[in-house]
């Protein structure tokens, strides 16, 4: 590190994956003073709430392990950013003022409102508080009630599969398809596990109703289902909406290549909400730790009078848990796109566990003993940037 005169105050939104390791990644300089602000005391590793609901694995991390030195943690929520006094407001009342802010709030549930009795009846697995709801919920019923999970994404194929391995009766509704970003062998060894275990897959369904004890069909039909589980798709806060700054239409963070707002340059997204060029990458795990060291090295760019850095991320695929002993790992195309090449069974479990330990371990930790240390593979193929996502610089 070098030594420098003037303090950069840095204020980080949200300790999840992304802004926990740009925290981390912002030590580089020792001119740099970091807040993180979370709503939670404790990291939550949101890759293993679907153990944490099936008390098959524990959740949450100390952050005492995770920060790095000199790191201010605030356990409060973020209601607005003043851009224009360059404070940002917290729920307690407390203000901190702030010469840049990494915007990485994450991702939520996305219960629809258009389904009927949804977001009364229905749980959801996206954050830790819902998480220990279900938990606490699928505690109070006996094993062979009839769960249905709604969504056949990753997030419902590993919630569904964890809880039939347990001698759960459980359906899995999945609306547009099966892991649909996965190639067609990996669906059919997805579909073959789950079909071993009895979990009633439903395609070509959607759930149009929810109530108390059943859910109701696109087709019309009824089924049974003392707990119904809400996987399908995922939402974003509001917090840059209510702080005047532009989003797309989901809610994330309308940012230029380098992940910096169309609006003030002093303000950069990382992980879910930022939708760079209105295109944004896949949530997920994955994304989110190299948004999170670029959102960081931009702000390091701007302190030091340097042009940032755009976005450059390829993807190698994605992993799946099957339970506690089998897993795929599907492989992809460096623009996100899936190949007719997978890893499967015991293999594919240890892999997926491997992936878990290395997001934390191997990215998180590492920076924060090693600032700038994190690579990820690059040469993905990016969009061109439309007009609409030019950037607008307002505080100078």
């Amino acid at each position: 590190m070098t030594e420098h005169s003037t303090l950069h105050r840095v204020v980080v939104i949200g300790g999840g994956y992304a802004g926990t390791l740009a925290a981390n990644r912002l030590r580089a300089r020792d001119d740099v003073d970091i807040t993180l602000v979370n709503p939670r005391p404790e990291f939550v590793e949101r890759i293993r709430l679907h153990q944490y609901v099936a008390r098959t694995g524990d959740a949450t991390i100390d952050y005492g392990t995770l920060l790095g030195e000199g790191i201010r943690l605030v356990v409060d929520s973020v209601t607005r950013i003043d851009t224009a006094a360059r404070a940002v407001r917290l729920a307690s009342g407390r203000i901190l003022d702030y010469d840049h802010v990494i915007y990485a709030v994450g991702s939520t549930a996305a219960t629809p409102s258009s389904v009927p009795g949804a977001a009364e009846f229905a749980y959801d697995i996206a954050e830790f508080e819902s998480a220990r709801r279900l938990r606490a919920r699928l505690e109070e019923l006996p094993v062979d009630a009839p769960v249905t999970v709604v969504g056949g994404g990753l997030t419902g194929i590993e919630t569904a599969a964890e809880l039939a391995e347990q001698g759960r009766a459980v359906t899995l509704v999945c609306g547009r398809g099966l892991a649909p970003t996965f190639s067609a062998p990996g669906r059919r060894y997805i579909a073959a596990w789950l079909s071993r275990h009895g979990v009633a897959v439903l395609e070509s369904a959607a759930v149009s109703e929810v109530r108390t004890d059943a859910v109701v069909l696109s087709d019309g039909g009824v089924r049974a289902s003392a707990l119904t589980i809400w996987t399908a798709g995922f939402g974003v806060p509001g917090l840059a909406a209510a702080s005047g700054l532009r989003t797309d239409a989901l809610g994330r963070l309308l940012t230029d290549e380098t992940l910096t707002s169309v609006d003030d340059d002093r303000v950069v997204a990382a992980g879910d909400a930022a939708a760079p060029s209105g295109r944004p990458l896949r949530m997920s795990g994955y994304a989110a730790g190299p948004l999170g060291a670029q959102a960081a090295d931009t702000v390091l760019s701007r302190i030091a009078g340097t042009e940032p850095a755009v976005i450059d991320l390829a993807f190698t695929g994605a992993c799946v848990s099957l339970g506690r002993r089998a897993g795929i790992r599907q492989l992809a195309r460096k623009d996100d796109t899936a190949v007719n090449l997978y890893i499967g069974g015991r293999m594919g479990a240890v892999i997926k566990e491997v992936t878990c330990k290395f997001v934390v371990a191997k990215r998180i930790r590492r920076e924060a003993g090693k600032p700038g240390s994190m690579g990820w593979p690059r040469g993905g193929p990016r969009p061109e940037q439309p007009a609409s996502a030019a950037r607008v610089v307002t505080s100078p």
